[in-house]
């Protein structure tokens, strides 16, 4: 049997100020999220390990995932967050040179106002330094972003993970222009992708896995089952489903897979791509 992976997670001690984005429709994530319920989510859903995915643009933040994965056996690794951009990036990644749980870093570029924001010259320079440091980069993007995210990877040998597919119009049904960008995108060798957050780009209260199989089908053509790996996004996730429904959904869609090809969908690419422990 293979080791189960939720290879993108988050966890947060909650306050309304760092969290601004969870709105009043997300009333159920406005309180914290800890270790002990992420392991219980897990037991639910049969998962063995799991990588925690910064939420925060902190430094912080970071020293506070890496405590909680020295703590917690089932947190495999931590993608967090640095000022890659920043002109003092080399000096702050020197304080994680002997975390050996710091496995990427991620930068919310859904976030910036400037969709080019990942062509620029200074991030791009980070970008270069955390290829030395042997660590993944995850690429947080909307649909529309595909473009510079193709033109952003161009200029690396990076390993790069693409978290949520790129965050395609599921809940308008849309498959186009996504399915063409992210087929050109899948071309990079050096780049995975997370099956994660669907559900709630989907509509929350009325999605249905046939709803999700036209974008479950062009990530498994474009990357190949040796490319993907499966998260749960929890517990954003919740606002669309529990933790165990996401794995059966996942389960279901990969039953008819080889074996090889759901070992790598459900553990072993995390595992060889992140490095996990």
């Amino acid at each position: 049997m293979f080791t189960t992976i939720d290879a993108h997670h988050h966890l947060w001690r909650y306050t309304a100020e760092e969290y601004g984005w969870i709105d009043d429709a997300m009333g159920l994530l406005r309180r914290d999220f800890l270790t002990d319920d992420l392991v219980a989510g897990m037991q639910e859903a049969g998962v063995e390990g799991a990588v925690a995915v910064q939420a925060r643009q902190t430094v912080e933040e970071t020293r506070w995932l890496l405590e909680q994965a020295r703590s917690c056996d089932a947190i495999r690794g931590v993608v967090g967050w640095a000022p890659i951009a920043g002109p003092d990036f080399a000096v702050v990644m020197e304080e994680f040179a002997d975390s050996k749980k710091l496995r990427g870093l991620r930068h919310v570029l859904q976030g910036e106002p400037d969709a080019n924001y990942m062509l620029r010259q200074d991030f791009n320079a980070g970008i270069g330094l955390l290829h030395k440091l042997g660590l993944v980069y995850d690429i947080l993007i909307y649909e529309r972003q595909l473009p510079q995210a193709i033109e952003f990877v161009d200029r690396h040998q990076q390993a790069f993970v693409l978290d949520h597919i790129a965050k395609p119009r599921i809940a308008d049904g849309a498959l186009e222009p996504w399915r063409q960008k992210i087929k050109e995108l899948a071309k990079r060798q050096n780049v995975s992708c997370k099956i994660s957050g669907l559900i709630t780009e989907a509509s929350w209260a009325t999605w249905t896995p046939e709803t999700l199989k036209p974008y479950f089908d062009t990530v498994v053509e474009a990357f190949g089952p040796h490319r993907l790996m499966v998260g749960s996004d929890w517990p954003v996730c919740l606002l669309a489903s529990s933790y165990g429904r996401w794995f059966e959904v996942l389960n279901a869609y990969f039953a008819e897979f080889s074996e090889p090809e759901r070992t790598a969908i459900f553990g072993g690419t995390a595992m060889r791509v992140y490095k996990l422990l």
